[in-house]
């Protein structure tokens, strides 16, 4: 017969509450681990697109990182807020994010008047990606080489010039409405569907335009269209020996791309802080840095705070220039 002293009950029950204590942690630790399965990741625009291919570069790395499928889900419509209110309205649990925009998270609210839905506090910022410039490119036939010559036959033919664009709203109209504003001269928008504007540019049929830079550096190292400056803040490591419309002496222009992480409001921050600190961690790696680059975009990354306040500046911003340009959603 075995006898249990007190001293030895109390010992063996310590020894019973540090094994749960431990299971529960352990378990805790497991339920709070992200990601434990698949994330969809919506792009709100067709797939080949800037906005796609950045997508993709990323999520195939947080894939081989974070040892679940990033999967890419291409919701295109409405000029992005399809695709965009489709994630405000998930559930807010982390499997279900989006790369977006400056279009549906900072132009659309004021070039649609009204959406049914907030993308400033309907979406929680998680991680800017990259920021892709415009770049005014020239039809050859417009005897100007830089900047000022530009501005200068611009003013002289006052009235005279016509620029494409992607679309009534997109950068690509609204950087050449600013230019146009800022230097003083006027010049009629026609705005077409997606590639339509370039085919158009290089028929000779516009002058000018601002585009990405991604879809025209073909054409200007083929000599068929002439860079003239980017709408960056600093000059695009895509294009270094093309200065900026800042540079050629008009203040704070900044009218490019930019392409991030949001996820629903309510998401968990453990969510926040893991994509975060992953996709950071992917822009720092030279590969990816020069695949990007390739792509005509320039890696970004930063805080979800930074993020956010950028976002915040770029509303404001966007806000008075679509007003200014009369711009509506067709």
């Amino acid at each position: 017969m075995t006898v249990f002293s007190t001293k030895n009950f109390l010992h063996a029950g310590m020894i019973a509450l540090g094994i749960c204590s431990a299971l529960m942690t352990s378990s805790h630790a497991q339920t709070n681990a992200y990601p434990q399965k698949p994330v969809k990741v919506v792009v709100a625009f067709t797939a080949g697109g800037t906005t796609d291919i950045l997508a993709r570069i990323v999520a195939q790395q947080l894939t081989e990182k974070l040892k679940q499928p990033f999967v890419i889900d291409n919701k295109p419509g409405a000029g992005g807020n399809l695709g965009t209110e489709l994630v405000v309205r998930s559930p807010a649990d982390g499997y279900t994010l989006i790369v977006n925009s400056v279009g549906p998270m900072a132009v659309n609210s004021t070039l649609y008047g009204k959406l049914p839905y907030n993308p400033l506090t309907d979406l929680v910022p998680i991680v800017q990606i990259a920021d892709v410039p415009n770049v005014l490119v020239v039809n050859p036939s417009v005897p100007v080489k830089t900047m000022e010559e530009f501005i200068a036959y611009a003013k002289a033919n006052d009235g005279k010039l016509n620029y494409g664009s992607t679309g009534v709203g997109t950068s690509s109209h609204l950087s050449s409405f600013m230019l146009a504003k800022r230097a003083g001269f006027n010049a009629t928008h026609v705005p077409y569907k997606g590639a339509d504007a370039l085919k158009d540019l290089l028929a000779g049929r516009i002058q000018f335009m601002f585009a990405t830079i991604p879809s025209v550096m073909p054409h200007i190292q083929a000599g068929k269209l002439r860079s003239l400056a980017v709408s960056s803040l600093k000059r695009s490591r895509s294009m270094p020996d093309v200065p900026t419309v800042i540079e050629m002496g008009m203040p704070n222009f900044e009218a490019g791309s930019w392409f991030g992480f949001f996820a629903p409001k309510g998401t968990p921050d453990i969510v926040i802080s893991t994509v975060n600190k992953a996709v950071n961690e992917i822009l720092s790696s030279p590969a990816i840095e020069q695949q990007m680059v390739a792509q005509g975009a320039d890696p970004v990354g930063g805080t979800a705070l930074q993020y956010g306040q950028f976002v915040q500046r770029e509303t404001d911003k966007w806000r008075v220039i679509v007003k200014e340009s009369g711009a509506k959603a067709e």
